[in-house]
């Protein structure tokens, strides 16, 4: 054999057969770098029946507390040891391990710390020392039982006590993490006290070469590993699964090089891991969320505050978690002189319902006692300023109630505050978000800057600026606020506001978990996966001999409005959607799975509640029920409903609005018709399927699809069948979210400018007419009388009369530019600022003007009487998966406008009745066969025009299930005869063989001329 070849072999035995070597550069990097000490075990005192070191934890516990030990040994004497174990084991049955880590033990009157966490600043010498006195232990084959000689390949024990066990894979050997966690789940029994839940091992790691996966709970074959790894582009980059390569390394060497740190390790018990009391389980951070805090809370330690943060988190990314850690961290961040960066954490929140999780997730942590404030519905905005003033470490409110504080909040010169936004939108970029603003701003450093510009106002001092320069000062960034935004979903406006400005003057976000990463690692659901389209055809025939002109566009809503309330619309699409719910939904999730229907509007919902109610009781489904989401109340045929009275539980009671969200989680309740609410924020992992009847884009076509993307055991996918949106318009939604939104460019902040130009060349308004009303607006600062608001209505009488004598297009064009203004004024506003008094009035003036402009006039078309559905075809479109496309170069790129543009439309043109139904009917193809004849219109009529007076007092003198089941079914078929003797094509089906069809317009008919008789007599 030739020497090189013998040497080569030789170099492969070593690395097939020598598989402890993954084990030793483990160790050697935890030892060397990580801050642990290498420990054989042979060399330790482990006892497997206790699950502890006890010579290291009571080693540890004389050296550390001696005084408390002594009076310990006072009070037991020669048991101290015996009895410290026991009192030990105690705490740890009573309130898990990770209590006791945290709050240590308590023993007649004399307390314990068992661990000793890193202070938070460097001030405490002795605090520090306690820390450095904790023994670090890494220990390899860890022989946890006497029952047998199986061993785990490393443990980490602090103090002699195991809280990190890994079981470490060789590629080389063939083997890889799927066999680790095998080997967690088969071959190590929850019943042994080191693997009881919380009571010794907090976390277990499978890893191997190129992956790792994460558990709490050893449960045998119910076990269920997280991964835990960084994105195949790395943390915070946009990617998918797994890890990127490393030149330096083994792939997955972040876990012992930092997570395992003892530094980290130590901070993730202390100020991480969370123990969920209703679930019963333990929470690690996963990586992304360890690695976005981390991030954050370095960058604010060295650039300190006055800069905003963007964190595209997808959905599934546990952001409550992240948001509540998040703060626990910024709360106790201090700065190179040991100061505290922020004086408060403000949470703040879109939602009504403030997230439990959150609050319970922040409050479990240790020194948060009474500085945590909630101001939840139950509490007042003067609740929120108190809580600021107070100076409350954390506060979590709602962002609208801001507004009602932001003159009441005490001077704040020299306070910073951190404000984290939960599920960030364009709701941060308006009047809401500019308040907040107002309320946390430091002013007076603000001042100075203004006092640079303008020298006239040099020595006055703040109080005697009146609330327009406030409203100047608290634009912009402030050094003394930081953002930090959360969003899956990130509009131009928000990346902009809270983005970070790169190099070519794009914006992208700070941190990135990518709706991608989120998928692959089995996060969410992909719900885009099973995917059907319905096409809708119809044809409209004129109903009247005359033949009457319409403005055009209002005709064509009008009769597109009348086609999507036509009771054989609804009836067919109800059909629809319950049958397949009962064919697809039902077997999905055990049986449990449940369906959303997503309406255009509130009267359609209720139209819809109607249907599905009558269809079900029709068919006999007994499985079935349905509830209703509107809010207010919507008036049909004159009759008033609410969500509550329409929601009716089995024994009789009404559901309220509170109620809702559990009643549809029972299993009393699997379909939920919807309008305009549910479809953001709304967390039900049994939500399988969605029937989508609206036109839905971007953002919100996104944030209404994903509330099917929630994971539960046993639920393996979803299904979306939609009557609107196409698989080209879904796919164009999405594709900016999958993995990264940009935005390419900042707006153009001169924009305003030009938007202010453009609404004084329509001459209605001039500096003298703003000058007058900011004169009132500033007396009624001070004070007001009871004729000041008079004064100033009167002041916009004659802009409002030369607007009424402006041409209707020109009319639109001046609102519509009105409105622009206003709009854009206050989100340049925020982004920087402009110091432009003239400006700043000329937007409150017009803020007002607005107000007094008249509604645009529109002429009402009742197309009720003058046309008819006469064919209505509903067929699959397409079905199957919508692909996202990974790796879009600019498929996440936003641009902002290049100039805020009126759009003006043209004048309304009108058209005979004639050629708007044949413009509309000529949008669809002429495939009609006779069996999409709309004949129940027809029926219809025949039995309600014509009033026979035997059918009438049918209707007037019996029970409607009588007239339906019995009565009315020989006078239906005799009409039907007629009319089939008329045109047969058209009735064929009716009268063939398919029963089911003839059941269905049967019921249909005869529900409605009941009713319709009924109402007449």
């Amino acid at each position: 054999m030739l020497p090189e070849k013998k040497k080569f072999e030789g170099a492969w035995n070593v690395l097939e057969n020598k598989e402890e070597r993954f084990e030793r550069d483990i160790e050697t990097s935890l030892t060397n770098e990580g801050g642990w000490e290498s420990v054989a075990f042979k060399d330790t005192s482990y006892d497997p029946q206790l699950g502890l070191d006890v010579s290291v934890l009571l080693s540890f516990i004389r050296e550390t507390q001696p005084k408390a030990w002594k009076r310990y040994e006072k009070v037991y004497r020669n048991d101290a040891d015996t009895k410290f174990i026991k009192r030990f084991n105690e705490e740890v049955n009573a309130h898990g391990l990770l209590h006791v880590l945290r709050k240590g033990i308590k023993d007649r009157g004399v307390s314990f710390k068992v661990v000793y966490f890193r202070p938070v600043s460097s001030l405490s010498y002795e605090n520090i020392k306690q820390f450095e006195a904790n023994r670090f232990q890494c220990i390899r084959q860890f022989a946890y039982s006497n029952k047998n000689r199986n061993t785990i390949d490393m443990v980490l024990a602090v103090n002699g006590i195991p809280l990190v066990a890994l079981e470490l894979k060789n590629q080389y050997t063939g083997q890889n993490v799927e066999h680790a966690k095998v080997q967690f789940e088969n071959g190590r029994d929850p019943s042994e006290i080191v693997f009881q839940f919380n009571k010794r091992f907090l976390v277990y790691f499978a890893v191997d070469h190129f992956e790792v996966y994460m558990t709490t709970k050893l449960e045998k074959n119910k076990t269920y590993f997280l991964p835990f790894n960084q994105g195949s582009n790395g943390a915070g980059e946009v990617g998918g699964k797994g890890n990127p390569h490393n030149t330096d390394g083994y792939p997955t060497a972040y876990l012992w090089e930092q997570v395992l740190h003892r530094n980290q390790l130590m901070d993730i018990i202390e100020r991480f891991m969370n123990f969920e009391v209703k679930k019963n389980i333990l929470i690690f951070p996963r990586y992304h969320q360890l690695d976005v805090v981390n991030k954050l809370v370095q960058d604010v330690a060295e650039h300190g505050s006055g800069k905003n943060y963007l964190i595209q988190h997808s959905a599934g990314s546990g952001k409550s978690n992240s948001i509540a850690w998040l703060a626990y961290h910024l709360a106790s961040l201090h700065d190179r002189e040991n100061t505290p960066i922020y004086s408060s954490i403000i949470i703040v929140t879109d939602r009504t319902v403030l997230d439990r999780q959150l609050q319970d997730t922040i409050t479990s942590f240790e020194h948060t006692t009474g500085q945590v404030e909630t101001i939840g519905d139950n509490k007042s905005s003067q609740d929120l300023k108190n809580a600021i003033n107070d100076k409350k470490k954390i506060i979590i409110t709602t962002l609208q109630k801001f507004p009602v504080i932001y003159q009441e909040v005490d001077a704040v010169e020299g306070r910073r505050f951190a404000i984290i936004v939960d599920e960030a939108h364009s709701s941060q970029t308006g009047r809401s978000a500019q308040k907040l603003k107002q309320a946390l701003a430091d002013k007076e450093a603000s001042l100075k800057e203004y006092q640079e510009i303008e020298e006239d106002i040099e020595n006055q001092t703040l109080d005697d600026q009146d609330q327009l320069v406030q409203t100047l000062l608290s634009q912009g960034q402030h050094h003394n606020l930081s953002f930090f935004a959360f969003t899956a979903t990130p509009k131009e406006k928000t990346i902009e506001m809270f983005g970070t400005k790169q190099a070519d003057g794009s914006f992208r976000p700070f941190h990135i978990y990518s709706m991608r990463q989120a998928i692959e690692e089995e996060f969410i659901l992909d719900v885009l996966k099973n995917y059907m389209t319905y096409k809708t055809s119809y044809r409209i025939a004129k109903e009247i001999e005359e033949n009457p002109e319409l403005p055009k566009t209002e005709a064509v809503r009008a009769i597109a409005r009348y086609q999507s309330f036509h009771p054989w619309v609804l009836r067919q699409k109800t059909e629809v959607m319950v049958e397949q719910f009962r064919e697809v939904t039902k077997k999905a999730i055990g049986g449990r799975a449940k369906a959303m229907i997503v309406t255009p509007s509130r009267l359609h919902a209720v139209r819809y509640m109607k249907e599905f109610k009558a269809y079900i009781k029709e068919k006999g489904y007994s499985d079935l029920d349905v509830l209703v989401a509107f809010s207010g109340t919507v008036t049909d045929d004159d009759k008033e409903y609410t969500e509550s009275n329409m929601n009716i539980t089995k024994d009789g009671e009404r559901v309220k609005e509170n109620q809702l969200k559990e009643t549809f989680h029972s299993d009393d309740f699997n379909l939920l018709i919807v309008a305009e609410k549910y479809q953001t924020g709304f967390d039900e992992p049994l939500l399988h399927t969605m029937f989508v009847d609206k036109k839905l884009r971007g953002v919100k076509a996104v944030q209404t699809l994903s509330r099917l993307n929630r994971t539960m055991q046993g639920k393996k996918d979803t299904f979306i069948l939609d009557f609107v949106n196409t698989e080209e318009e879904i796919l164009e939604a999405f594709q900016p979210f999958y993995e990264v939104t940009t935005l390419k460019e900042e707006v153009n902040l001169n924009l305003i400018y030009d938007t202010q130009s453009k609404l004084r060349k329509f001459a209605l308004y001039n500096d003298d007419d703003i000058a007058q009303v900011m004169k009132l607006v500033k007396q009624a600062q001070k004070k007001q009388d009871e004729r000041l608001l008079g004064r100033m209505s009167s002041l916009f009488k004659p802009v409002i009369q030369r607007y009424e004598d402006l041409p209707e297009d020109t009319q639109y064009e001046f609102r519509v530019t009105l409105r622009n203004f206003g709009k854009w004024y206050n989100y340049v506003a925020q982004l920087d600022r402009t110091f432009d008094m003239e400006l700043l009035e000329e937007n409150i003036y017009t803020s007002y003007l607005l107000k007094f402009i008249p509604k645009e006039k529109r002429e009402k078309v009742d197309i009720a009487d003058k046309v008819k559905l006469e064919y209505y075809k509903l067929q699959k479109d397409f079905e199957g998966e919508i692909m996202l496309v990974a790796e879009s170069e600019e498929g996440g790129e936003l641009k902002h406008p290049e100039e805020f543009n009126a759009n003006v439309k043209p004048v309304e043109e009108r058209d005979s009745l004639e050629e708007i139904i044949y413009r509309i009917n000529e949008r669809f193809p002429d495939d009609f066969s006779p069996q999409d004849r709309v004949i129940v219109e027809t029926l219809h009529k025949a039995f309600t025009q014509e009033v026979d007076a035997k059918i009438v007092n049918m209707a007037k003198n019996n029970s409607q299930e009588m007239f339906e089941n019995s009565l009315f079914k020989d006078v239906f078929l005799d009409r039907v005869m007629d009319e089939y003797t008329k045109n047969s094509e058209a009735y064929q089906r009716l009268i063939g063989s398919d029963d089911s069809y003839f059941k269905t317009v049967y019921a249909f008919i005869a529900a409605d001329v009941y009713k319709t008789l009924r109402s007449e007599v």
